[in-house]
């Protein structure tokens, strides 16, 4: 057996045996599997850089900031008028807000990019209208989650960049960045609809019913009362539908580029993307202020210095185990990505050879188990161009391949546990509990499993001649 394999088991071994033996929380468990691995590997010269480049992901203070903003925000009340809005309007129908987080978040992840930022941006209005709608809190969790994934399989997600670098180094000058796009829109509908099948079969399962008419705020004395809040949802888009349609404009300006003798266009210095990076980070704090100042006079009073420390404080108990997790998680990928794994992947597909629908089954899964512990980026990174080669080779399309990499990496990566990121800070919100999260989340990983199997082998025909 290769040893890169080796590595795995026993990552997953070890974050396994202590999580369900020893009675470890994940991310002490995750901690213990990194330690074990700089032993086996004896990469132990590296363990600083495989710290720092864990310190220095996005994704991770996404997640911190987001949801003690959260617990600012609850203290306000306009939070409590977009929930009270979102009734008014859904109420009525079973399970109406759900049906909202869906919308919102596929909204959301066509300008942020982010599954945790989807889940915080959108999840603050949503999760707390799911659960005044008798939502079980795990359904709850689980429904913003997997709407937000969708962050990371709609233009312009970066990762969504990585897998097209890989398919364009493969096949250079074959297709276009636009052709690719309208693909992966294409892909993106079918998911979307079946998020909304599976939200309508969850809402008859849990008996999620339409709220009582008493119960249904007024609209005309909601908007009356809280016509502020409908301007904290439009704070909190701008900036991501800024950056989204004037790319060019920061790219031209922020990034710092080389021209090479060949007459290409080297990027020296990524501007661009630490502006983004550092939009997603300021939006946290945007929000809790505009909220502190749309909620009136007796929440501005009440907001001291102390009293907002205090409400921090609380918010940081709900994220510390879920960013520790995150964090050593990277700490695992890091070093993993250190290795010849993609070869020795190639290697084993290649040796197989295997048809198309036996590839389109165990591909997905494969990928699925590796986003236990791999981000969605670094699986592409490692895999992208070893998966389009292998489902070429099998006769499959490389564009369709291309664009399916977002959807069995970065969005089962996001669900998938131990990592989950979008689960855990879904659940921060919600305040959910792990075990029924995690019972609820399978069943929702396991229905995007089978709709990317179908995708892989019928996309010919399911995306209406686009590949």
């Amino acid at each position: 057996m290769p040893i890169e394999f080796v590595y795995l088991i026993i990552v997953f071994a070890v974050a396994i045996l202590f999580f369900a033996v020893v009675k470890r929380p994940l991310h002490e468990s995750m901690l213990v599997a990194f330690v074990v691995l700089l032993f086996v590997m004896w990469k132990w010269d590296k363990v600083g850089e495989y710290i720092w480049d864990a310190l220095t992901a996005p994704s991770l203070y996404v997640i911190i900031v987001f949801v003690v903003s959260a617990s600012l925000l609850s203290k306000t009340t306009v939070i409590d008028d977009c929930v009270s809005l979102i009734l008014s309007i859904f109420g009525r129908l079973r399970g109406g807000a759900g049906y909202v987080a869906i919308i919102g978040s596929t909204y959301m992840g066509s300008l942020s990019g982010s599954g945790p930022g989807n889940v915080a941006t959108t999840g603050v209005f949503t999760i707390p209208a799911m659960i005044k709608s008798k939502y079980p809190r795990h359904l709850a969790a689980n429904v913003e989650a997997h709407a937000s994934t969708m962050g990371n399989m709609i233009p312009p997600s970066g990762m969504i960049a990585i897998a097209f670098a890989a398919l364009d180094t493969l096949f250079p000058g074959q297709y276009t960045y636009s052709q690719y796009w309208l693909v992966l829109w294409a892909i993106s509908i079918w998911f979307i609809i079946q998020r909304i099948i599976t939200l309508y079969c969850m809402c008859r399962y849990y008996k999620v019913e339409p709220m009582e008419k008493a119960d249904i705020p007024s609209f005309r004395q909601t908007l009356k009362r809280g016509w502020k809040a409908v301007f904290l949802p439009i704070i909190v888009f701008a900036p991501f539908l800024l950056t989204s349609v004037f790319e060019n404009f920061f790219q031209s300006r922020l990034n710092i580029t080389e021209t090479l003798a060949d007459g290409s266009v080297k990027i020296l210095v990524d501007g661009a993307k630490a502006f983004n990076d550092s939009v997603i980070l300021i939006i946290p704090a945007l929000i809790v202020i505009c909220g502190i100042l749309l909620s009136g006079k007796d929440t501005i009073k009440k907001m001291t210095p102390k009293f907002m420390l205090e409400s921090a404080c609380k918010g940081m108990k709900s994220v510390v185990p879920t960013s520790a997790l995150v964090l050593f998680a990277y700490f695992v990928s890091n070093a993993l990505s250190d290795t010849n794994v993609n070869g020795v992947v190639k290697e084993l597909f290649d040796n197989i050879n295997m048809p198309l629908w036996a590839l389109a089954v165990i591909l997905p899964l494969f990928m699925a188990i590796l986003g236990m512990l791999l981000p969605g980026s670094t699986q592409v990174k490692i895999f992208g161009g070893v998966i389009i080669t292998i489902i070429a080779g099998a006769g499959g399309s490389p564009l369709l391949a291309a664009a399916m990499l977002p959807c069995i990496c970065g969005a089962m990566h996001g669900v998938t546990p131990p990592y989950c990121a979008c689960v855990y800070t879904a659940m921060g919100i919600a305040q959910s509990e792990t075990k029924p999260t995690l019972l609820n989340c399978g069943v929702w990983i396991a229905i995007h499993y089978v709709l990317s199997v179908l995708m892989i082998i019928f996309g010919h025909y399911m995306l209406f001649g686009l590949v």
